[in-house]
């Protein structure tokens, strides 16, 4: 898996790193580069990993994420959600400014607001699918109701830690709020609601407004299933 850091370090040039993606310099209109040969660039004279996007990566392996994990819960105990929700909120922030400014380069557009809202967002997570992230399937039919769903198929957290029995992709969560905050300019909040790491086939999350999220955070936390919480949204109930 690949984790890129699109604000400190990721642009290559800022490092005085010379980057040659052979394939991109070849073919600059390729949009289908998604595939692990054409999206990343090794380059083993500087050591280095580029993507398709000009962001500099880095290989791990399941151990780190499992010692992330187990460092951060010994260092602040049940917190350790909390924080990891927080760091993917600020790389979905960040990754939103990147994404815009890549996106609109390469496909030629002037802004998001003339597009259609899920080719845009296809377009976002296509790179985080060649960097070992998970497919992905996102549900807007209850967007006019203000939330939405969210799938994630091979969570890469969820898949290292296996049955734990508690949903643990708390960076996934954090992720997208950041990311559809910044892309809609409206303050959004995340809620995994369904984990592989609790057995289930696939990690469900819910993306809504504060009301949303904390009527569902209440309602799994007194052992609603995410179906029970589907059915309560659809039913227009909420916290009083």
């Amino acid at each position: 898996m690949s984790l890129a850091q699109p604000k400190a370090i990721a642009r290559l040039e800022d490092l005085n790193l010379e980057t040659h993606h052979i394939l991109k310099q070849k073919y600059p209109q390729k949009h289908n580069h998604y595939s692990l040969k054409e999206f990343f660039s090794f380059q083993t004279n500087t050591g280095t990993i580029s993507d398709w996007n000009d962001s500099r990566n880095i290989l791990v392996s399941e151990n780190f994420i499992i010692g992330l994990i187990a460092g951060l819960e010994e260092e602040v105990g049940d917190a350790s959600g909390v924080v990891m929700y927080n760091i993917g909120q600020q790389w979905g922030q960040e990754d939103a400014q990147f994404f815009r400014s890549w996106f609109l380069k390469e496909y030629g557009y002037e802004d998001f607001s003339q597009l259609n809202l899920m080719y845009v967002l296809e377009t976002w997570w296509w790179p985080f699918i060649s960097q070992g992230w998970g497919n992905w399937e996102v549900d807007m039919n209850d967007q006019k109701n203000g939330f939405m769903f969210i799938n994630i198929f091979d969570s890469a957290v969820a898949r290292t830690l296996g049955d734990v029995g508690k949903p643990v992709c708390h960076l996934y969560a954090g992720l997208f709020a950041g990311f559809f905050t910044s892309l809609i300019k409206k303050e959004l909040g995340c809620i995994e609601i369904q984990c592989y790491a609790m057995g289930e086939t696939y990690c469900k999350f819910l993306l809504g407004k504060k009301e949303r999220i904390d009527a569902a955070s209440f309602w799994h936390n007194e052992g609603a299933t995410a179906k029970d919480i589907e059915k309560k949204l659809h039913n227009g109930e909420y916290l009083k």
